[in-house]
This record gives structure tokens, sequence and C-alpha cells, in this order.
């Protein structure tokens, strides 16, 4: 009588195969074939499964032992595409490693590294990949859509930053409108409306219902990281002006950073294991696993990914919203961009997925800001297009050393003194955050000048960010 036993101490695996070889086996002995020649069988199928056809008795058993191998592994360019690189000079290696990396992917088509880069999960922060028919969550990022928005008020307003008592009440203002820290919510009987909330894409998949009520609990807060509000001057030359449809002059304005919150995180977490499980790349390259745009799953996390950006969009609007209303003020403008995200465009004539992880459209004549840090100037610019970019821009300044090496190194009375030279005064924030810890937003600038044109020149006076040195999750 042939076993289960019998097979395993004969080097069978146990599990569903060893099932259908007794189911095999049982076959054979009802022809009446001898235990020595049925297993004698079993083996001529376990040894060359791809033998059988369905016609043969064999064939579930022969399916059994395929299914058993190891995938694999999907093939990788030899070479990695090549990509320009803007300020290499200024870019720790192994961020242009990552990229690199990325670029040796069968479904990449182009990518492109900018001068804020720095070292990041997936690909690079600054990095710019297209790929061709699909999605990778690890690419686009954990912080889903995360963007930066700028209200602009009246010439006259600028009285808020130069009247004590106006001050005083822009100082309250930003610290009562939005909620920083790691988990950041607002309380049952605060919380801000949107019609984001109505969007009917909550209910497209079991992860988005699940997330509805933490979207609603943090709507309208900022979280932590880099993440900030920011109140200074927009100086406006004329030259830049007529971009922006407004008079040359100095204007009270006020800039927030931030994403996609709880929300966007579940998303990029959830979504970026399952490509990951699928995914047969080599170990090294696996963070890099991509979902097709032809399954449910890559489906499912385009309706998400872009549900996360119109929720991190919405997080803006309520903020600026409340601010303004609190202020008795009305914006003239408001100009507003996102990055760690995955575009569907056209580029050289064909439809493609291109991830900006840390960099931001720069389309012709698209306006857009680049943030510096807390104790430097920002930018709103105008794109200017540039095909070899994927028509993309950095996303700020860029970190040139860690948050860990930062709190390290970075003595705060130097901090201090670097902000109270500029005139900066920094409401909370974390030693993480220096202005040290970056690159000069003004030598990034210069080294993207054929990408971006600045048309306005924003200086923060109150800067307003989570101390808690955490990042978001």
């Amino acid at each position: 009588m042939i076993t289960g036993k019998t097979l395993i101490k004969k080097g069978w695996p146990a599990g569903p195969v060893i099932g259908e070889a007794l189911r095999l086996a049982k076959v054979l002995k009802a022809n009446g074939q001898s235990k020595k020649a049925i297993l004698a069988a079993l083996e001529r199928v376990r040894t060359a499964p791809d033998s059988y056809t369905k016609d043969d008795p064999g064939y579930a058993l022969a399916q059994a032992v395929i299914a058993l191998r190891a995938p694999e592994p999907v093939p990788v360019r030899a070479e990695p595409l090549y990509a320009p690189i803007w300020g290499e000079e200024i870019i720790d290696p192994q961020a242009i490693e990552q990229l690199h990396n990325a670029m040796r992917l069968p479904v990449t088509v182009s990518g492109a590294l900018m001068p804020d880069a720095h070292v990041g999960y997936g690909i690079p922060i600054g990095g710019v990949v297209a790929l061709e028919n699909a999605v990778a969550p690890y690419m686009v990022g954990v912080d889903i859509a995360c963007r930066v928005m700028m209200s602009i008020y009246p010439a006259n307003s600028t009285v808020m930053l130069e009247n004590a008592s106006k001050k005083d009440k822009v100082r309250k203002v930003m610290r009562e409108e939005t909620r920083f820290g790691l988990g950041a919510r607002f309380g049952p009987y605060e919380r801000r409306q949107h019609a984001v909330l109505d969007d009917p894409d909550w209910e497209a998949t079991r992860l988005l219902k699940h997330l509805k009520d933490k979207a609603y609990a943090q709507l309208g807060t900022s979280g932590t990281g880099n993440h900030f509000v920011d109140s200074g001057l927009l100086h406006v030359e004329a030259d830049g002006a007529g971009y922006l449809g407004i008079e040359p002059g100095t204007y009270f304005a006020i800039m927030t950073h931030s994403g996609s919150r709880g929300p966007g995180a579940n998303i990029a977490n959830h979504y970026s294991r399952l490509a990951q499980d699928q995914s047969t790349l080599p170990k090294k390259l696996r963070h890099l696993a991509w979902l097709s745009l032809d399954t449910e799953a890559g489906q499912e996390y385009w309706i998400s990914m872009n549900l996360a950006g119109r929720f991190a969009s919405a997080c803006h609007h309520t903020i600026h919203r409340a601010l303004t209303k609190r202020l008795g003020l009305k914006p003239v403008l408001q100009v507003e961009n996102h990055h760690n995200f995955a575009f569907k465009e056209i580029w050289q004539g064909k439809e493609v997925y291109i991830h900006r992880k840390g960099a931001t459209p720069a389309h012709e004549g698209v306006l857009g800001i680049i943030p510096g840090s807390q104790g430097h100037n920002s930018f709103i610019v105008r794109g200017l297009g540039n095909e070899a970019s994927l028509n993309s821009a950095s996303h700020g300044a860029g970190r040139q050393m860690s948050r860990k090496y930062a709190i390290q190194t970075i003595p705060k009375k130097q901090r201090d003194a670097w902000l109270k030279e500029r005139g900066v005064e920094l409401m909370a924030g974390g030693m993480d955050e220096s202005p040290q810890a970056y690159k000069d937003i003004n030598e990034v600038m210069a080294l993207q000048s054929d990408l971006v044109v600045p048309v306005a020149t924003f200086e923060p006076r109150l800067v307003l960010m989570a101390d808690d040195g955490k990042t978001e999750g």
C-alpha cells in the first residue's frame, strides 16, 4: 500500500502534490499495476511534468508538481536606460544608483533625476521614472500626492506681518486651524467638511471603505516630517506679474506643505506589499515591483492613488479656507502643485505613467511652487516643458544630510541664529528640519534653469511645523 509517508520518505514534498500522487496511484492500482510500477510511474511524472498533456492520467499531478516551481525571475536590463541628471555634482551617488536600478526594469521607458535628489525608498527623492502600462506603488511613495499650496492676498494685507497685534492673530490662527504631529486628527466635534468625503470612490474597495473615517478625522491636518504652514511675503516683479495675473508688488501669502496623511500611507503600504509579493524581480530590485494596469490590483491602486490625491488637495483647501476666514481676507490668487504621484501622460507619442517621487510637473507654461527650507526663500515657477526631464522639476531644495545626522550635528543655537539673521520666526519645528540640513535652494534653482523660470519669490516670516522629529508613516 502506498501512503503519503511512503512518498515523503522518497523525497516528495508535503502538501497538495501528495494528494494528487495518491489519487493517481489509486487509478494505476485499479488498472492492475504493481506497487513498484506505480512508484516508478509517479516518479516519471515528478521528474518530467512538462511532458504530460490533458489527456494523460498523470496530468493533474504534473500540474501540481509544476506549481511547486519557483517562478522564473523577471528579466531586467543588464545595463540601465540612459537618464539625464540635473546637478549631478550635488547629488549623493547612492541616489543616482537608485535611479539606475529603476532604469533596468523591463517596463521602464525613460527617467530623469532632479537637482534636489537624495536617497529615498524605492527610487530617490527627486527621481522621475516613466513606466509603460504599469504603476509601481513604492515609486509613488508613502505620502501619496504630497503637495504645496499658496494663497496670495491683496497687496495691502502685508500689514498682517507688520502690525504686532495682527501678527499675533496670524500666529494664533496658524496654530488653531490645522493639526501637526504623527497621527494628528481633529476631534469628533471639530472635524472639517469637504466634498471629497462624498466621493463615490471611497466605496470602490474594502480598504477605501475602511479608510474613509480616518480621512474624515484627518481632513485639514498637516502631519509631521517636512510638512509646514508658513506665512510670509511674496515679491512679484514685473516679469512674473503677467504670468500670475496680478500687479507687481509685495503681497502677504500663506504656503502649506502636506499630503494624503493616514489614508495615503495605508494605500501605499497595502499595494506596495501586494506588488512585491507578486513580483519575481531579483531581491535587490523587489521594492521596485509594479502592478500592470491590465490587472485588478493595478486598477484598484490607480483608483486609490487618485482618490488619495483628491484627498490631499482637499486637506490644503480646507486649511486655506479656514485661515482665510479667520483672518478676514480674500485671496487674489491660489497656486497648487503636487508630487509623489503617477501621472498618466503622453510622452514622445506614447501613453506612459510618469512617477514623480519628490519631483513636480513642469510642463510648458504650468505654474508650480518650489519651496526652500525654514530659512530659505521659496519660488512660484513657470514650467518650460523640457522633454528630457519628462516635463519635470525639483519639488524643493532637497536634503543634504539625513534627519539623524542633522539632529546629531547641528547645534540648536546655530539653527536659531540662522533663522534670526533672516528674519524668520520658527513657531515649532524639529532639529531634523533645520535649514542647514538642506541644499541651498538658490543653487538648486540655478541648476534647473532650463526646466523652470521663477516668477515670484516667497520670504518666510512665520514657520510652523511638527516638532516631534518623526516622519509620516
